[in-house]
This record gives C-alpha cells, structure tokens and sequence, in this order.
C-alpha cells in the first residue's frame, strides 16, 4: 500500500508516517467491475471503507425498488465509516459506478489502533461530522427547493466533487444517466428531462456522449440561490 496515497485520505492526512505504515498493514483491498455491489443494505458491517481508484455510489431501495441515490464518492472518499463506532448492519448499499478499487479497514483493526493511536480517532470523527454536516445541508437544501432548484443543486455538487474543466465549462467526469440525476435530486427522469431542455435553451448545460458540460456555473447557480 502507497503511504503517499493513505495521505490523500482525510481521514489519515494528518497521521505521520509511522501511523500511516499501521494503516497500511491492516488495509485490504477489494476489486470491483462496473456496477458490482460491495456491500448491501442490511448486511453486517464489516468496517471501514474509502475510494481508492474508481467512482462509487451509495444507494438506498424504496420499498417499490426505486433507486435513490445518497452520495457519488471518488477517490480518497470515506464510506461506512459510521460502524466505526457502532456496530452493526450497513445502512446503505454501495456500488461501483465504474471498475473501482476499495481499501478496507476491518472494525476489529481500527479499534486497536484508535486505542493505541488517540489522534487517529480525532480525525476520523472529524471525517464524520463534515458527512454529517454534507448530509444536513443536503436535506435542508432540498427540503424547500422546487425542481429547478434541486437539480441545479446536484449538477454543481456533482461538479465540485468530479468536475474538469475543458475548452466549453465545466465537465462531470462520470457516465451519469438522466434517471441518476433524478434520484440524486430526489425527483423523476421526466422532470430532469424537463429542466434540462430549459437549461440547454438556456445555455447553461450540454451533454456531450453521456456527459453533462456546464457552459455557465454562475447561471447555473442562479437557479437556486
């Protein structure tokens, strides 16, 4: 395991080499195919998780089986790390949106090293307020926010976390499907299409071969502020 790389994780940026190396003895890696589940809702926990390579989504079913996605993570995004300090059952199920690779901290592990290593537990539950806090804001936002609003919302969140900027604005760098925006935005394919249509006349967006292209981030925010 890359030390330089464990230090990309928040989590672990602060750690000095010697912890990092503690890290890196106890993490194992898992490999996983496009769309292959990593773990699903209602299984035991097994521990700790982050984005090493790849792009994972984090999903919960509706009782009917429609799909709503939590959270889009990439590389040095920390996932599960909620069973750190509770035990029990994954509340959510995790899934690679593209050929990814996962390092894996076992519960049984990062306990002995938070008893022996103080400081790495101080990170880690500051890695966990800022989730809290993402997912707040996230309800919060959306809770009084009409279609417009809550799909511009997710457009430029999916572009803080996997934009690249290119020669026409602002790209997503992930092969994401109108009926994904919808259950990011918490809304139905049709109305993503709806308001795509307005903000393509609008030339706020393109999609170029499966990916979204913001021409104007600043419009684009109009929409919601």
């Amino acid at each position: 395991m890359d030390l330089l790389y464990l230090r990309n994780v928040p989590v672990f940026k602060e750690l000095p080499p010697e912890d990092l190396a503690i890290i890196s003895q106890v993490t194992v890696e898992g490999r996983y195919k496009k769309n292959g589940v990593i773990f699903r809702d209602g299984e035991i926990g097994e521990g700790f998780h982050y984005v090493k390579t790849g792009k994972v989504k984090i999903i919960k079913l509706s009782t009917d089986g429609r799909e709503h996605i939590i959270n889009i993570l990439g590389p040095s995004d920390v996932f599960a790390e909620v069973l750190l300090f509770n035990k029990g059952y994954y509340p959510a199920t995790a899934v690679a949106l593209e050929d990814s690779c996962v390092g894996i901290i076992r519960n049984s592990e990062i306990e002995r090293i938070i008893i022996s290593h103080p400081h790495v537990a101080i990170n880690i539950i500051q890695a966990m307020s800022k989730k809290l806090l993402f997912a707040q804001n996230k309800i919060n936002s959306f809770a009084f926010s009409d279609s417009y609003a809550k799909i511009a919302q997710t457009l430029d969140l999916l572009a803080r976390q996997h934009g690249q900027k290119n020669l026409r604005g602002m790209e997503i760098t992930l092969d994401i499907t109108r009926q994904d925006i919808a259950n990011l935005a918490g809304t139905t394919r049709e109305t993503v299409s709806r308001v795509f249509s307005r903000m393509k006349k609008d030339k706020v967006v393109a999609e170029e071969e499966r990916r979204i292209v913001i021409l104007d981030i600043n419009r684009l925010r109009q929409y919601y502020e």
